[in-house]
């Protein structure tokens, strides 16, 4: 019988894949002093040699790790919005529930836990305010193109930054206490406030 063995190009891209949703898990749930290389790869089921081949540092593994799933989960996040097939009325309001679910899910809280290391370490807060400028210009790219508004009207812009700063805010105030009944609230109020002051594209 004859083996297929997977090329060593797959495998690195699967070791790579464990590692940073080990990594994101590891965050959300255990904080930012026991995400390290060698418990991420335990977590993972690789060789720490292995994580430190695509990882030389842990600096390396977090930035790779909170960018790589900001792209994923944000951007299934709001196809998944988009393609909900609701009707005109409630389309705001599915694209914000989308938004905020990402926010309060396990990335936000992993990012938390970076955020507040970086607040006292300047090495790695260089690393992570750049970082956290794309997430948030492709964040706002993304809801723009899933609300199909006018990004070129000042207030239009103002509000799609709004709602991104209140999703914000809403996983804020999840983390300590589930906030869900309160929130689904907030999110339809907004929702029926936008649905009447965003200009949609020409």
């Amino acid at each position: 019988m004859t083996t297929v063995r997977e090329p060593k190009q797959d495998r690195s891209r699967a070791t790579r894949l464990r590692l940073l949703e080990a990594t994101i898990d590891c965050l959300a749930e255990s904080g930012w002093s026991a995400t390290t290389v060698a418990d991420v790869a335990e977590r993972a089921g690789v060789s720490r040699g292995a994580a430190q081949h695509h990882f030389p540092v842990r600096e390396d593994l977090i930035t790779a790790a909170l960018e790589f799933m900001f792209d994923s989960r944000m951007t299934t996040a709001m196809d998944a919005a988009k393609s909900a097939g609701a009707s005109a009325a409630r389309k705001t309001e599915t694209v914000i529930s989308e938004l905020v679910e990402y926010f309060t899910g396990p990335m936000f809280k992993a990012a938390l836990q970076v955020w507040t290391a970086a607040a006292a370490d300047p090495a790695l807060k260089e690393r992570i305010v750049p970082l956290e400028a794309k997430f948030g210009r492709t964040a706002h790219r993304l809801t723009i193109d899933a609300l199909g508004v006018d990004d070129s009207d000042p207030a239009t812009h103002q509000l799609v930054q709004a709602t991104l700063d209140l999703a914000r805010g809403l996983g804020l105030a999840d983390v300590l206490t589930d906030d869900s009944a309160r929130r689904k609230k907030i999110v339809r109020r907004w929702a029926a406030t936008l649905d009447t002051a965003l200009k949609p594209k020409p």
